[in-house]
């Protein structure tokens, strides 16, 4: 039986700490993306469309308000990326969404490269 993967990455940009917790289970994966410390925030979920079907990626907001154009775009883009169920939480304190995003983005392509590895790397 395979367990879920875990990853844990960081980014330090203009003073402040921007965190990603990846997990990946066999069919779906969560990404908390926050600021300063790990903090569930704003929650979009994003369902892939079957393979045969045309059309994009649904998502709805879960729960939250503040971040919620992020949450759902990350959302999205798992989803699609990944083929499975995608759970994005967005939470910052003093940084703009518009400004986060760029950071954000960094981390999940960087979790999500390092969550492709066949066995996961020990620290």
């Amino acid at each position: 039986m395979e367990r879920a993967k875990v990853i844990k990455e960081e980014l330090l940009e203009q003073d402040t700490l921007f965190l990603a917790v990846y997990v990946e289970s066999k069919n779906s994966v969560m990404i908390m993306l926050s600021e300063k410390e790990d903090k569930l925030g704003t929650l979009a979920v994003a369902v892939p469309k079957p393979r045969d079907m045309l059309g994009s990626v649904t998502s709805s907001v879960l729960l939250g308000d503040k971040n919620i154009i992020t949450a759902r775009m990350f959302a999205e883009y798992v989803a699609s990326k990944k083929g499975k169920i995608a759970m994005v939480s967005v939470y910052l304190e003093r940084v703009g969404e518009m400004q986060a995003q760029a950071f954000f983005m960094h981390l999940i392509d960087k979790v999500m490269k390092a969550g492709g590895q066949k066995e996961p790397t020990a620290t």
